[in-house]
């Protein structure tokens, strides 16, 4: 299918949308849909318009050349609407690429420590505080499901809500492994180490995208204990839920109610069976592209931070940059903002556009 063609298909689908929600046709159960649907297609329309536009007023100055009185008018707006061309088809462009349903979502960030014993532990809970201040920057609500702490103020996992507009667009691509290199508090002969530490972001699900049925689930219930516990008590408060066909695990421990630390395990129990959906869904569309921005699976290493160096790589997109300290205070934007336009530049090139 060309890409006018494509267009015209769009353009012609958007206003059916219209007259269907100002006719008696439009009315009913069917009315949410369509406004979902209209809604979707407003900013591709736009943009497609924009460019339209762009392009038939280039061709009436072009038509204007033959005429004296006209021709150097004439190629002031050509070299104007020539200057403007690629931004608008680009942006054409991208709002026509599929969007993830989730990006608008707000997101569950699960961080835990991996190799590298209380080092790990300690940049955990650096990078759980860092992803906590890149929120507040946004107006994020950050809410923490679960913290247990380790030994030297490290963190064994931390569990937390991020809800706001578009949260999990912004997080997506910080799942994985990060990699830390630097000289422990600990070491007294100045030797760097290197420790690692998973990140996973889910995308929040909601009732209506994960059907859990009870007889799948296997809840265990027993007192909060060990280290980290903030209620440790002598009541089986804490919950641990398996959910049988897939082996996820969700345990809780955070309240002191049973019946909250259940909500809280059925919460990301849900977002974690969604985000596996999504990633079937994901892979089986990706099949025949050759680059991904990551898997975004835990096991794959994305970034280093070494701070000797002062320097943060992301090594999906070779990016370098040297302020690890205004990176580890939050400052997460130029890292996403590469990540989210190397993404889209792969899409386009999948999608057959080329720039």
């Amino acid at each position: 299918m060309s890409i006018d063609h494509r267009l015209e298909q769009i353009i012609a689908r958007f206003e059916e949308l219209q007259a269907l929600m100002s006719s008696s046709e439009g009315a009913g159960e069917d009315f949410a849909q369509l406004s979902r649907d209209y809604a979707a297609l407003e900013g591709p329309v736009s943009a497609i318009r924009a460019w339209q536009s762009a392009i038939q007023q280039r061709e009436e100055a072009q038509a204007l050349l033959k005429d004296p009185d006209f021709k150097e008018l004439a190629e002031n707006e050509i070299h104007e609407v020539e200057k403007n061309l690629p931004s608008l088809e680009h942006a054409m462009r991208l709002a026509l690429l599929p969007k993830d349903a989730a990006d608008e979502r707000s997101a569950i960030l699960e961080i835990r420590p991996a190799a590298g014993g209380d080092e790990a532990g300690l940049f955990a809970a650096e990078l759980f505080d860092a992803y906590r201040r890149f929120s507040e920057k946004h107006g994020w609500r950050f809410e923490i499901m679960s913290l247990t702490e380790s030994e030297l103020a490290g963190l064994k996992e931390g569990v937390a809500t991020i809800s706001g507009a578009g949260v999990f667009a912004k997080l997506k691509y910080e799942s994985g492994v990060h990699r830390v290199q630097r000289v422990p508090a600990t070491e007294s002969q100045g030797r760097i180490h290197t420790s690692t530490v998973t990140v996973a972001v889910l995308p929040e699900a909601e009732d209506v995208d994960v059907h859990v049925n009870e007889e799948d689930l296997r809840i265990d219930v027993y007192r909060a204990s060990g280290a980290g516990g903030q209620h440790v008590n002598k009541t089986e408060s804490a919950v641990r839920i398996t959910h049988i066909p897939s082996g996820v695990v969700v345990a809780m421990q955070e309240e002191r109610s049973q019946h909250r630390n259940r909500e809280k395990a059925m919460k990301i129990l849900r977002s974690r069976l969604y985000e596996q959906e999504r990633q079937r869904v994901h892979n089986d569309r990706a099949a025949n592209r050759k680059a991904q921005v990551g898997t975004g699976d835990r096991s794959e290493r994305i970034r280093t931070y070494n701070f000797p160096q002062g320097r943060v790589t992301d090594h999906r997109i070779n990016l370098t940059l040297y302020k690890i300290a205004q990176i580890m205070a939050g400052d997460f934007e130029e890292i996403v903002d590469a990540l989210t336009q190397y993404e889209q530049t792969e899409l386009l090139a999948a999608e057959g556009f080329h720039s």
